[in-house]
């Protein structure tokens, strides 16, 4: 393939791939590598892109050949593609499934065996410090017995060495759960699963087969990843622990159940800081499950993984999952495991973690393909820079590294340019999202809107959330808890105050707060308040790269 202008990708044999943001077939390049390259940077013209072994090994457990990650590069680059990186795409690529997990069929030695491809690599991973105390008897010169209760921790090892393996070893079968997906809600309102939920749900449980039944569906925020996960309960038919973030988020889950599934009352159940019952569907908070009265002392309630014979664990937004689960979670590779989320992303890098104890990325849809199907809502974010004082500069000059981002976050200055935006925005449903709480209950008491914060009782989130869907208030101010599970479909505004710190997560997940398709087809609106001349500028520059990602760009306006 000789030089091709209007192709998109500069194919660079360090795995990296430039990505020119204004050829013709960029959009088409993006959604073509975005199964097995991650975004690195994003600045005006020129995106980085980089194939990781992890990228690539999620794109193959989903079911993309080598061949097709070569031709995807191939189609759209500019230059001919280096021939060491095809040869490196392709042994990468062949990595995955050297390794094989598969359930013993011998009547005296129950539990797993691990089967390798070939005797060199047997060899070499039986001497491998992080997989050698794992493995059991050895069956063949490339076959080991495993203990069944070993299977997490030699799926983490597996890949930490760089041979990922490919379970098939099945599930054991849950206690029966009754339950289908209604026609029409509880309202009367019309009720069909959107083809991207059931292609979702379909592809995370493979009609039951071994293959099937782990893995992580990523969908936009206001995509309706609670609706895949109730697909998949009704594919699974069997008893379903659900793990989330907040009681907002499980009685936001409560309700979807009761709305658009023939579940009973009866059948949900809430384990949580107020409430601690168990039901064929069990919804419960990552918070309770990693209580403990102190550091030294057991967590209380990690019981509950085996309170019922749990057909399915649903763990939504995966990339909060907290390391504590994760233990556990390597214990419980015989039940089916689906992780919801809107992104891959975790700030502890944790996400191989993820690949090994929940499962691959099985789906993922772009969120410009959604918005242009009318899914979600279009966006317009801008970012606005924001001078301090004299007197606030110097003092930032003068802090310590520590106390820098806080005193720029919270620059005074802010205030007056979310009155602005207020009158600006007149009419719309407003969220406005802080870190600090001196800073929003600054900005509630100055704005008269009512004030959402960790220390606000549920009954009263509950109320103001419910005023707020009833039109009777048009603005809340919200502390971090306003990141996750915010059943606010009407808001159509976001004016984010304050962030921690560059984090990609909550950038995606505040935006996702507006993107619920409007009924009047408007347009999402997304600010994000920077103070001009300090660091929080470098950290809104990283914030942006997720958002860039997914193909949105920011207006950015610099006052004086």
């Amino acid at each position: 393939m000789s030089y091709v202008p209007e192709n998109a990708l500069i194919v660079q044999s360090d795995r990296s791939v430039l990505l020119e943001v204004h050829a013709p077939t960029a959009a088409a390049a993006r959604d073509a590598i975005a199964p097995f390259a991650e975004l690195v940077k994003s600045p005006e013209h020129i995106h980085t892109y980089q194939m990781t072994p992890l990228s690539i090994w999620n794109a193959r457990a989903a079911g993309m050949s080598i061949d097709a990650i070569i031709a995807a590069l191939q189609q759209y680059a500019k230059y001919p593609v280096p021939d060491a990186i095809t040869q490196d795409i392709a042994a990468l690529g062949n990595r995955y499934g050297l390794t094989r997990i598969e359930r013993s069929d011998k009547d005296d030695l129950p539990g797993l065996v691990l089967h390798i491809a070939d005797p060199p690599l047997a060899e070499l991973l039986s001497r491998e410090d992080k997989v050698a105390p794992l493995l059991g008897k050895r069956l063949s010169n490339v076959t080991f017995w495993v203990d069944a209760g070993l299977r997490g921790l030699l799926k983490q090892a597996l890949v930490t060495v760089g041979y990922p393996a490919e379970d098939i070893a099945g599930y054991i079968k849950g206690d029966a759960l009754s339950i289908q997906l209604r026609d029409t809600t509880k309202a009367g309102d019309p009720f069909v699963l959107r083809h991207y939920q059931q292609e979702a749900a379909d592809i995370f449980y493979q009609a039951g087969r071994e293959q099937g039944g782990s893995g992580v569906i990523v969908l936009p925020c206001g995509a309706g990843k609670t609706i895949v996960g109730m697909a998949a309960m009704a594919a699974v038919q069997e008893n379903t622990l659900v793990l989330t973030t907040s009681l907002t988020s499980v009685r936001q889950w409560h309700r979807e159940l009761l709305d658009k599934t023939d579940l009973p009352e009866n059948a949900i159940a809430e384990y949580s800081g107020e409430r601690k019952a168990t039901a064929p569907v069990t919804l419960a908070t990552y918070q309770i499950l990693t209580y403990r009265p102190n550091r030294d002392a057991d967590f209380l309630h990690f019981g509950l993984f085996s309170a019922r014979n749990w057909g399915l664990i649903v763990y939504d937004e995966v990339h909060l999952l907290p390391a504590p689960v994760f233990r556990v979670t390597a214990e419980l590779q015989a039940r089916r495991r689906l992780g919801l989320t809107a992104t891959l992303i975790r700030e502890d890098g944790l996400e191989s973690d993820v690949f090994a104890l929940i499962g691959p990325k099985r789906y993922d849809v772009p969120w410009r393909e959604l918005e242009g199907q009318g899914f979600i809502a279009a966006a317009d974010c801008t970012e606005i820079r924001i001078p301090q004082t004299e007197e606030r500069q110097m003092e930032y000059a003068l802090a310590s590294r520590r106390l820098k981002f806080r005193i720029a976050a919270e620059n005074p200055r802010k205030l007056d340019v979310v009155q602005e935006l207020l009158v600006q925005e007149a009419g719309h449903r407003v969220l406005i999202i802080g870190e600090y709480i001196d800073q929003i209950k600054g900005v509630a008491e100055a704005t008269g809107l009512p004030l959402v914060m960790g220390k606000t009782s549920q009954k009263q989130r509950d109320k103001l959330y419910q005023q707020f869907r009833d039109g009777e208030i048009q603005g809340l101010v919200l502390s971090r808890v306003g990141n996750f599970a915010l059943d606010l479909p009407d808001a159509d505004t976001l004016i984010q105050i304050s962030g921690k710190y560059g984090s990609r997560q909550e950038e995606a997940q505040r935006l996702g707060r507006v993107l619920r398709p409007k009924s009047d087809g408007g347009r999402a609106r997304f600010y994000t308040l920077v103070s001009l001349r300090t660091c929080e500028e470098d950290f809104a520059r990283h914030r942006q790269l997720f958002l860039t990602e997914q193909g949105y760009s920011y207006e950015l306006k610099i006052l004086d």
